[in-house]
């Protein structure tokens, strides 16, 4: 069984070794180099009065997904963007479902109007999974180039609150 729960600093290793294991494999996230524990704690202390951290978690207590929110810079201030990443071969089994619910009511209770996910347009099962909650598109970006240098098209889609 999968339980949610808010994400804390204990969980940022096991969160960076499913990342990592993502940033591996390619052809998904916009991320390229390996993260660290330390990148992910780094990451949870940027204005945690207006973000939110999601970890699924199964019954060994095995961190299996993550999903977040924060404001970004290229966002209005109603607005904040996501990021969901779940445990290779774990997709399709309900996890990301019940992040997003936990993410959803969170958004909601702090004062957000929409949340953005930019994803890689190459990434089917990602702009599959956003679709699926209800985003719908709104921007488009060609030519992105990553740290990698690899070079991207990317799409966001937002999600309605109100």
């Amino acid at each position: 069984m999968i339980r949610v729960r808010r994400a804390t600093a204990l969980d940022a290793s096991s969160m960076a070794d499913l990342l990592n294991a993502i940033i591996e494999k390619g052809g998904t996230t916009a991320l390229t180099r390996p993260v660290t524990a330390r990148d992910i704690k780094d990451w949870m202390a940027v204005d945690p009065d207006r973000s939110a951290w999601q970890v699924a978690v199964d019954d060994s207590e095995t961190v299996v997904g993550f999903q977040w929110i924060a404001p970004h810079a290229k966002l209005p201030p109603e607005a904040c963007d996501i990021a969901s990443f779940v445990q290779i071969g774990r997709t399709g089994l309900g996890i990301g479902s019940a992040l997003f619910d936990a993410t959803r009511k969170a958004a909601a209770r702090l004062g957000y109007g929409w949340i953005n996910a930019t994803i890689r347009a190459d990434n089917e099962g990602g702009l599959t999974y956003y679709q699926s909650r209800g985003f719908r598109d709104w921007a488009f970006d060609e030519g992105v180039t990553l740290d990698s240098g690899q070079v991207v098209n990317k799409i966001s889609k937002r999600f309605d609150l109100k």
